[in-house]
């Protein structure tokens, strides 16, 4: 291609700076456009040569004229989202513009939990007894043939957003008839107690270049539900769990079927049977910090190698998978009781950043000792909480960045 390329990021929660401020390292002129419920957040503007307002991503066809209306003065090369919520948004724009990168059919694998579920289910890979929600004959048999409590889950809503545990039956019908007809948008699914993990990686070129196993301190939809600290870290590569947990990545990711990108799943150890069973994937980079305890524990950014790889898709150039160190690391953040809480005293040598949010405490530590990481996790989390822990209602904590 000739000429400087043109980037058009798209995100309704701020987030995605090092992938912005990749794109300009490469010499591309960067677009944003946002809601305007983030107008006010602390964007890298200095790297923004162009800043969109739009009031709701959630309206498609006012978007796609938008976007369209934009291209008329201003040629765009490459479509990104930064959040979630705009990754079948932007891979419908692609379709519509002709542009490069994954389409909707492709994407929607790593959207629709229960497409997902469907999917590797049929290449083998263990899921929790599930269920769409359609015919009530099959929702009958389900019930007979599964044991509750049950997950009432969105089918494309983020991490643990929407996310309704059930004791029995009577309950599920109750909830379906207050959800009217959006009731097919969601999925039923076995509570499977146990372990949660995820393994955030990078793709190219179908292949998997990059992979980190991390576990979650608690499951993501109890601090999300219930408050407290989130906490993940990066396993001891001699962790039992951790080959088994990256070889079913690499099958989870192969039977979904992206080629490019990056990808966030989780995985379960039931307590039932210690076996592994895939929960979910989304094609972009984790959220809650995870991106930074990756950054400063092993050197690799996902938000970086993302657009590395787009760029290098677009420019038919050759791209170079990152190379790792083998460091731990943990991340810890939980919602604080005032606007900039004071982490003074917290000085152990492994603090490697401190999480600048308003509202929120948080730290990445990294040692090259496994065992040094888990004993400050185990600390932090309990003064963490008595030091600056607050809590509010899931809904409303919906863009506090407290899920993966």
């Amino acid at each position: 291609m000739s000429g400087q390329p043109t980037v058009l990021f798209l995100s309704s929660t701020h987030k995605g700076d090092l992938m912005i401020e990749q794109a300009r390292e490469l010499g591309y002129r960067v677009l944003l456009m946002t809601e305007e419920s983030q107008r006010g957040e602390n964007w890298p503007y200095h790297l923004i040569d162009e800043f969109f307002i739009t009031p709701d991503f959630r309206r498609y066809q006012d978007v796609i004229n938008t976007v369209t209306y934009l291209a008329r003065g201003r040629r765009i090369d490459l479509l990104l989202p930064l959040d979630e919520f705009e990754v079948e948004l932007v891979a419908i724009l692609r379709e519509h513009m002709r542009l490069p990168g994954t389409g909707v059919s492709a994407i929607r694998h790593f959207r629709d939990k229960l497409t997902m579920r469907q999917m590797a289910e049929a290449a083998g890979i263990l899921v929790p007894a599930f269920t769409r929600i359609l015919n009530y004959d099959e929702l009958r048999a389900y019930f007979n043939a599964v044991q509750p409590p049950y997950m009432l889950k969105p089918r494309m809503d983020a991490g643990s957003m929407g996310i309704r545990k059930v004791y029995d039956s009577e309950q599920v019908w109750r909830a379906l008839d207050e959800l009217g007809d959006r009731q097919s948008y969601y999925l039923l699914e076995q509570f499977v107690p146990g372990r949660v993990y995820h393994v955030d990686s990078v793709i190219y070129r179908g292949k998997v270049v990059y992979t980190s196993v991390q576990g979650y301190a608690r499951p993501p939809i109890d601090v999300y539900q219930g408050g407290g600290v989130f906490a993940t870290r990066i396993l001891p590569r001699s962790h039992p769990d951790v080959k088994a947990m990256a070889k079913l990545n690499q099958k989870v990711i192969k039977a979904l079927g992206l080629a490019n990108g990056v990808t966030h799943a989780e995985f379960i150890k039931a307590e039932a049977d210690g076996q592994l069973y895939f929960l979910e994937v989304a094609a972009r980079v984790g959220g809650a910090y995870i991106s930074d305890l990756l950054e400063h524990a092993t050197g690799v950014n996902p938000w970086r190698e993302w657009m590395k790889i787009e760029h290098a898709l677009l420019t038919d150039t050759a791209y170079t998978p990152p190379t790792s160190r083998p460091h731990y690391g943990a991340v810890l953040i939980t919602l604080a009781r005032t606007e900039h809480p004071d982490l003074s005293a917290y000085t152990d040598a492994e603090i490697a950043y401190r999480i600048d949010k308003p509202y929120h405490a948080g730290v990445v530590l990294v040692s090259e000792d496994a065992a040094r990481v888990e004993t400050l996790l185990n600390e932090y989390m309990l003064r963490f909480s008595r030091d600056f822990m607050t809590s509010v209602a899931p809904m409303d904590a919906q863009r506090t960045g407290l899920t993966g």
